[in-house]
């Protein structure tokens, strides 16, 4: 599989940063990069916003890990606003409206509810619908689902709104804002967008992508009724090109458990503001009292953890202890399998808060580096692991009740072993 192209072409923002290259030896094949900033602003870290893994996935062997995501590297706050920032502010503030932005599930909710935030907060529009795919099964009507192929767990689904102010913007929305952290060839996005169109929200006159790290061609999109042409844009961190070399004894992968499809036994708490089930407002900031009052007994670095599809809330309850003057990383789990090595130095596997019964890890954590940790739920205490709880020392946020480790002993005292994984490669390499 090859993404060769000729050299990039830089956009006006863009003209004075330098192409840059790298290259990774994974087990299943060589990868190949190339990329270019597209904000003069973002091209003063040496270090890219990504780094390379590889998948536990026989669709695709390789992974690119964003440093600025709060995903699968903890990250301070500041840094992942400014990714949302950025990505906004290449949004035309004038697009035709109501406008309807997406966020992919699950590795993109939070970063689309980031740009939707930033975006609203930059131009003051009431008439902008946030929506995330999920892969949950939530109480709404479903919208319409599409795949993402290359995925661990392929199938999307779109709920309608539950409000219906918020549902009254999606069927007359007529620019469509499309956000996630990467883009390799776009077909996900042509498959969104395919599967809006056949459900009747088929007034677009514009689309915009807005991704981190942009590998992709021109966009392909579906016909709209009108026959009206559909003005494109895009903006991101950085875009390029990759070129992917299978080895010729490549190891044999087996899809994991992410991708069967089941019956969940355990479902999400309501939410005022669930974006799965659409928001036009930006959310509510605001900080349990328990939680900030436990971390000022003992001061030290902060990781806050959200879990899953539940990340935004998390996230700024992160910002807010930032701002607070304490020292914060934030990351989550997910059910994506990566391997160990390059920027995936150590992992926990674990069984998920869904009761799906399929394996959750998180990437990149030592316990011993926090003097809290903080899990983030939006299901019951009971659903999740214990032995996630007790191997991270992790106190728990479920909604925005706080539950300190200490009053879990007995939660945790029934947990088996965790298992656990550490990389043994050299990552300077």
């Amino acid at each position: 599989m090859s993404n060769a192209a000729p050299p990039l072409e830089a956009t006006a923002d863009a003209t004075s940063r330098p192409e840059q290259h790298a290259r990774c030896e994974l087990q299943a094949g060589t990868l190949t990069v190339r990329w270019r900033y597209e904000h003069p602003d973002t091209g003063d870290d040496p270090a890219p916003p990504f780094g390379f893994a590889e998948r536990n996935n026989p669709r695709r062997a390789f992974l690119f890990v964003s440093t600025v995501l709060g995903r699968h590297v903890p990250v301070a706050p500041a840094r992942v606003r400014a990714a949302f920032t950025t990505l906004a502010d290449g949004i035309d503030a004038e697009l035709p409206g109501p406008i309807l932005m997406t966020g992919m599930a699950e590795t993109a909710v939070g970063l689309g509810a980031g740009v939707h935030d930033a975006y609203v907060e930059r131009t003051g529009r009431s008439d902008v619908l946030y929506l995330s795919s999920t892969r949950a099964q939530l109480d709404g009507t479903l919208l319409a689902t599409f795949d993402e192929t290359h995925s661990h767990a392929s199938a999307h689904q779109l709920y309608r709104p539950h409000h219906t102010t918020d549902a009254r913007l999606l069927d007359t929305a007529r620019s469509l804002v499309m956000v996630d952290d990467e883009a390799s060839s776009g077909a996900t996005f042509a498959h969104l967008a395919q599967a809006l169109v056949e459900k009747g929200v088929d007034r677009f006159t514009h689309v915009h992508t807005a991704v981190l790290t942009d590998w992709s061609g021109p966009l392909r999109l579906p016909a709209m009724p009108s026959g009206d042409e559909v003005t494109v844009s895009r903006s991101a961190l950085l875009s390029g090109r990759y070129d992917w070399t299978a080895a010729e004894n490549a190891p044999v992968r087996t899809l994991p458990d992410a991708d069967e499809p089941r019956e969940a036994r355990v479902s999400p708490l309501q939410r005022v503001d669930d974006a799965r089930l659409g928001r036009a407002k930006r959310s509510a900031r605001e900080l349990p009292p328990a939680l900030l009052a436990h971390v000022q007994t003992a001061l030290g670095p902060i990781l806050i953890l959200g879990t899953g599809e539940h990340v935004w809330e998390p996230f700024l309850i992160a910002e807010a202890l930032e701002t607070h003057g304490h020292d914060v990383r934030f990351s989550a789990t997910t059910r994506s399998p990566i391997l160990p090595g390059h920027a995936v130095r150590r992992g926990f596997a674990f069984t998920d808060h869904e009761g799906l019964g399929i394996t959750n890890y998180l990437y990149n954590v030592a316990p011993d580096d926090y003097a809290h940790i903080i899990l983030c739920v939006d299901t019951a205490l009971d659903a999740i692991d214990p032995a996630l709880i007790a191997t991270l020392g992790a106190h728990v946020l479920v909604g925005t009740r706080f539950h300190p480790h200490a009053s879990l002993d007995a939660l945790c005292r029934s947990s088996a072993l965790i298992r656990t994984f550490i990389a043994d490669d050299d990552p300077s390499a």
